[in-house]
């Protein structure tokens, strides 16, 4: 039977608000990249710079945070909040102070570099509420986190009725959530009574976490999940909306539909946590990796099918991220408790590495094969993804997951 201490639920959903409503800020340029096009006359190149100006920032910040140890020495629900509050002034700045290209470039990577204080903290933060349903609380947190990403397409489908959104109204209005979530963090949400809460400052711990063999191969699942996930979160939408628009359907309903295919990843994440801390870990992330993948190769035989298409991207887009948590949830188990801060930013910062890589190849493929065929590149990922996973669960340390469910 599963503990539960004194306020762990109402914890656990104030911290999955806050994450969702912090996490606006990622997508919150991406979102409107069609409207920045034609404003700013962006190239592909520059589109792809608009998100992967963030994805460096994160890593950045991630590895910052890796080597100062800052996320095992610094109070998380603080730290957590004063990247908020950063993030949505960096965010901000870009409609208020319309500043040329560099600067806005500036900006996104201030964001993404904030973002770094928000997510890996609030892992940890989940983390001392769960044991035994540690895959299932992280769970909730990356879904809240992958149905905040979804908002600003949210915010741009339902202002684009009569036409193209104003996309500074989409911009403010995600950083106006994120100054709430900081509130939320700093008012309201309090650590759990598992894992450390301080540690001592050990630069050398971010290079350990990488040579334990079983939480390198956790990592390594982690790496093959990243190749797919956020190339696919920035390019589906406007692989939707070309779709759409080549039909002749409304705009509209292709922002709708970008929206669900990330939103339905919150769903993704929550039900395969409850199921991964039953059935184990690593079956949980293998099947979403074979069902991710496996929409990977075929969704471009949809693309002249709007509605088709927007039922698997949807199936996509629950399978693509439901799996992520697990790798988070897995390092946690498998790591040193008082470094699980460290070993979370390090994770990240590498998985978000990967993706300025697929982030950037997409546009130049769709130039060479078209969109119907530049989604497939993506399932080398979930491929490495499952080999590895493979490899862990054959380990002796895989007992210490999922209450040794492996």
């Amino acid at each position: 039977m599963i503990e539960q201490s004194p306020g762990k639920w109402l914890n656990i959903w104030l911290l999955a608000v806050a994450a969702m409503m912090a996490m606006s800020l990622w997508f919150s340029g991406s979102a409107v990249v069609p409207q920045l096009t034609v404003q700013w006359k962006l190239t592909g190149s520059q589109q792809s710079w608009i998100t992967n100006s963030v994805q460096i920032g994160f890593v950045f910040g991630a590895l910052v945070s890796a080597i100062l140890n800052l996320g095992d020495r610094i109070k998380n629900q603080w730290l957590f909040s004063f990247s908020a509050l950063a993030g949505a002034c960096f965010n901000a700045a870009i409609p208020l102070l319309k500043p040329s290209w560099d600067f806005v470039l500036m900006f996104r990577f201030l964001t993404g570099m904030m973002i770094a204080g928000v997510y890996p903290p609030g892992m940890k933060l989940m983390a001392t509420w769960c044991k035994e349903d540690r895959g299932l609380g992280i769970g909730i947190l990356v879904g809240a986190i992958a149905f905040g990403k979804s908002l600003p397409h949210l915010l741009n489908a339902v202002a684009g009725a009569n036409g193209m959104p104003p996309w500074q109204m989409v911009m403010v209005s995600t950083s106006v959530i994120a100054l709430i979530a900081a509130l939320i963090a700093v008012l309201f949400i309090q650590s759990g009574p598992y894992l450390s809460q301080n540690a001592p400052f050990d630069w050398s711990f971010a290079i350990h976490a990488l040579k334990q063999k079983s939480s390198r191969l956790a990592n390594y699942g982690y790496l093959g999940h990243m190749w797919e996930l956020y190339a696919m979160w920035t390019w589906a939408p406007i692989f939707l909306l070309t779709s759409f628009q080549l039909a002749g359907q409304s705009a509209q309903s292709a922002r709708f539909a970008g929206f669900a295919t990330i939103a339905a990843g919150g769903i993704g994440c929550i039900v395969a946590g409850a199921l991964a801390d039953k059935i184990g870990r690593t079956t949980v992330t293998i099947l979403s990796l074979v069902t991710s993948g496996a929409c990977c190769l075929t969704v471009g035989f949809f693309f002249q099918h709007p509605a088709a298409l927007t039922i698997l991207c949807i199936i996509w887009g629950f399978s693509v991220v439901a799996d992520s948590a697990q790798f988070s949830a897995a390092v946690s188990e498998l790591t040193d408790p008082r470094y699980v801060g460290t070993a979370l930013a390090i994770q990240t910062s590498l998985g978000f590495l990967l993706t300025l890589a697929t982030i950037g190849i997409i546009p130049v493929l769709v130039g060479w094969v078209g969109w119907q065929k530049v989604f497939g590149v993506l399932a080398l990922g979930p491929l490495f993804g499952i080999i590895n996973m493979i490899r862990l669960r054959k380990l002796p340390e895989s007992v210490r997951m999922a209450n040794g469910n492996r």
